[in-house]
């Protein structure tokens, strides 16, 4: 099996109505989080920052915590890999419409209330990390963020 290390954020925002909202990407017909493999030269924080950046278009988001970690399986061609994502909450003052990386097969992007977003994610192991992000901001916020 082959190890591979990826990191990806939550990148969310308070919209005009006061809803918090994180950002989903859509790529092989699943609603997904943005993130990525880590190149041999940077961090983790490094390729989580990079790969939100390129996947959604929004220039240096900042990392506000470490969120979570998580471990799954999977196969290409006829290779086992063991992939461990590193995930963190992000912002950004980026006022710019966001665009999808169309490049790397992601059709398109959308802002969501965080009980959309647990919905809409394909993977159990997203909800796990939505459910901490709910977590971390109501502790940082010290109220209810409006699911």
């Amino acid at each position: 099996m082959t190890d591979v290390s990826a990191a990806g954020g939550i990148l969310f925002r308070v919209n005009e109505e006061d809803e918090l909202q994180v950002l989903l990407i859509y790529r092989r017909e699943v609603w997904d989080l943005p993130k990525g493999k880590k190149e041999n030269s940077e961090s983790l924080e490094q390729c989580a920052v990079r790969e939100v950046s390129e996947e959604v278009g929004c220039p240096e988001p900042e990392i506000l915590d470490e969120l979570a970690t998580t471990y799954h399986e999977y196969e290409r061609g006829n290779k086992h890999y063991g992939k461990t994502t590193y995930w963190y909450a992000m912002q950004s003052d980026y006022g710019e419409p966001l665009h999808p990386q169309e490049e790397e097969g992601i059709e398109k992007i959308a802002w969501v209330s965080l009980k959309e977003a647990r919905k809409r994610v394909g993977y159990d192991n997203l909800r796990e990390v939505l459910e901490k992000f709910d977590r971390w901001h109501r502790n940082r916020n010290g109220s209810d963020p409006g699911r």
